[in-house]
């Protein structure tokens, strides 16, 4: 049995590095992404082009608009003369942030009976306007500060645990290791069987002595340890050319990984019991993708879902894993939280790869 299952995963081997795309997949695809991603997804917002009506044109309001200006967000202020100006700049999108500062700006400031200023954000790109309107806001207050001449009696002092610059490269790096290593495999598995159907040595492999649990033993392992070992190179460079701090253990983070990819092979190997074709197999993957990465607690937090979705999360296998990946990456997780993922982790491996063998079995017989 040994011998036998151990020449169908040398088989395997040479037969996703022989296919171009499946080379691809394992080679190109993950760094190329990786690398793109890491500076492209992020949550902050910079390069803000921002309008100005100055109606009071005094020395404040210069100050005012000059703090916006040497702001680090800020790629350029520029003075309009009219609303109308105003108005079509954000329809049009031109600019993210507008303030209309009014006539008697300068003489409440004088009087100190309190001045104020609107600022108008483009509402259709929501969590961009609340960020943009934050920082105006900060800057603002800021301005204030100096005006009032005086130390606030409680000062407040941020100290970040764990992402100290708040560099948010840290975060998406995790996300990304997590969720490329979920499509390497997921791809790799959903093909080997669609590849066998499609250039008809699915048959031959039928009437092989070979069981159905060695058969996609022998397709599974291949596409697993190709991915782990994608994991890993990809932990490499985003440790040595993006200054990520590797913070906790490196077998725990592994042995985690291993173990969610053990469910996802089992998700790939059902999704290419299923198919036919390649192109089948892709789609199905694609299928799956969308709705796990957004399950999955990176674009949005899982407590903000609806209930309802909230228990359908429970069976993402890349929630838990992210979990882990973020906690014992960047914060050094105990054992005990680790657990607390792992095991669910390790149950949904279960349930999948149960699923793929009976699927797999009742599409034999």
């Amino acid at each position: 049995m040994t011998t036998r299952l151990l020449t169908l995963i040398i088989k395997e081997f040479k037969a996703i590095w022989k296919d171009p795309r499946s080379r691809m997949i394992v080679t190109i695809m993950p760094i190329i992404q990786l690398i793109v991603f890491a500076n492209a997804v992020t949550m902050e917002v910079k390069n803000i082009d921002m309008l100005v009506l100055d109606n009071s044109r005094s020395y404040y309001s210069r100050e005012l608009i000059s703090h916006f200006a040497n702001s680090p967000w800020f790629n350029s202020v520029a003075v309009v003369d009219t609303p109308e100006q105003l108005k079509q700049s954000i329809d049009i999108q031109k600019a993210s942030l507008a303030m209309e500062i009014p006539p008697d700006f300068a003489v409440s400031i004088k009087n100190k009976t309190g001045a104020s200023v609107q600022l108008i954000t483009d509402g259709r790109q929501t969590n961009s306007a609340s960020i943009i309107g934050s920082y105006a806001t900060q800057i603002i207050q800021s301005y204030a500060k100096e005006l009032s001449g005086s130390e606030p009696r409680l000062e407040i002092v941020t100290r970040n645990w764990f992402n100290v610059n708040l560099d948010y490269k840290y975060y998406s790096l995790v996300s990304l290791m997590a969720m490329l290593s979920m499509v390497i495999v997921l791809l790799l598995t959903s093909l080997s069987i669609a590849r066998e159907k499609e250039v008809g040595t699915f048959d031959q492999l039928i009437v092989s002595p070979l069981s159905s649990t060695e058969i996609l033993i022998g397709k599974a392992v291949p596409a697993q340890l190709l991915a782990w070992l994608l994991t890993m190179v990809m932990l490499a460079i985003s440790v040595h050319f993006f200054d990520f701090p590797l913070v906790g253990s490196l077998a725990v983070f592994l042995a985690a990984d291993f173990v969610a990819l053990l469910a996802l092979v089992g998700v790939g190997l059902f999704i290419s019991s299923l198919c036919r074709t390649q192109q089948q197999a892709i789609l199905g993957v694609f299928t799956f993708q969308m709705p796990a990465v957004l399950l999955s607690g990176f674009i949005s937090p899982i407590d903000n879902m609806p209930v309802i979705l909230q228990y359908l999360t429970y069976l993402n296998p890349l929630r838990f894993f992210l979990v882990i990946a973020k906690g014992v990456l960047l914060k050094n997780m105990d054992m005990y939280h680790v657990l607390i993922n792992l095991i669910p982790l390790a149950l949904i491996a279960v349930l999948t790869l149960s699923i793929a063998g009976w699927t797999f079995k009742s599409k034999l017989e």
